[in-house]
C-alpha cells in the first residue's frame, strides 16, 4: 500500500494517476460537480487533459451546461475513482478560463473528427434526429477541406485551482486511509482523517 508522506499534493496525485494509468482504461476520467443557478447539484464525467501546480484542465463547449454553471458559479469539485487501485481523489476548487494559446494548442492536438464534432455539436441543446448531428459533421467536413480545423470560438477549456485535496485508499475492516490537503496562501496544510 502506498503511504502519502509528502508535504504537498500534486506528486502524490501524479504518482497515484501514473499507477492508475497501468489498470484503468480511463484513468484520466473524473467526475466533475457543479450546481446550477438555482442551487441544484449537477455532476457529470469529463476527462483531464493536463494537471501542473497552476490546477487541473478539462475542456468544453463554453455555451454547454457545465460551462453556464460555472460562469454562474465557479466554485467545483473533482472526483476521482481508480477501483483497481482502491483509491479515490477528491479535489474541491474554484476554475477559472484557460488563456487562448493554451485552448489553440491543445485543441491542435486533438484528431481531427474531434475537431469537427466540437464545431459540429451545440454541446447540451436539444437535437431532432441522429441524422442532424451526421449533417452536421459533413457540412464541417466539408467546409474545412483539408485545411487545419481551427478552434471554435465558444469552445475552450477551464482549470480548477485546487483548494482541497483529499486522498482516500481502501483499507481492511473499512478503516480506510484519508489524507486532507488544504490550501493556506502559498502553502498546503496536511491533515489525517478518520475514515
Amino acid at each position: 500500500m502506498d503511504e502519502i508522506t509528502e508535504v504537498e499534493p500534486l506528486e502524490p496525485f501524479r504518482r497515484w494517476l501514473d499507477e492508475a494509468w497501468r489498470g484503468e482504461p480511463n484513468a484520466h476520467a473524473m467526475s466533475l460537480a457543479t450546481t446550477t443557478p438555482d442551487g441544484r447539484p449537477s455532476v457529470r464525467l469529463v476527462l483531464l487533459k493536463e494537471v501542473d501546480e497552476r490546477g487541473f484542465v478539462f475542456y468544453t463547449n463554453l455555451e454547454s451546461r457545465k460551462a453556464t454553471e460555472l460562469f454562474a458559479n465557479p466554485h467545483a469539485a473533482l472526483c476521482f475513482l481508480w477501483k483497481s487501485l482502491d483509491r479515490q481523489v477528491r479535489i474541491e476548487g474554484v476554475v477559472e478560463l484557460v488563456g487562448d494559446a493554451e485552448a489553440d494548442a491543445y485543441f491542435a492536438t486533438r484528431p481531427r473528427d474531434s475537431q469537427i464534432g466540437a464545431w459540429a455539436s451545440d454541446q447540451s441543446q436539444p437535437l431532432a434526429s441522429r441524422t442532424e448531428l451526421e449533417r452536421r459533421v459533413s457540412e464541417f467536413s466539408q467546409r474545412f477541406g483539408n485545411e487545419a480545423v481551427p478552434r471554435p470560438p465558444y469552445w475552450s477549456g477551464f482549470r480548477l485551482i485546487p483548494q482541497r485535496i483529499e486522498f482516500w485508499q481502501e483499507r481492511p475492516f473499512r478503516l480506510h486511509d484519508r489524507i486532507l490537503f488544504v490550501r493556506e496562501g502559498e502553502e498546503w496544510r496536511r491533515e489525517r482523517l478518520f475514515p
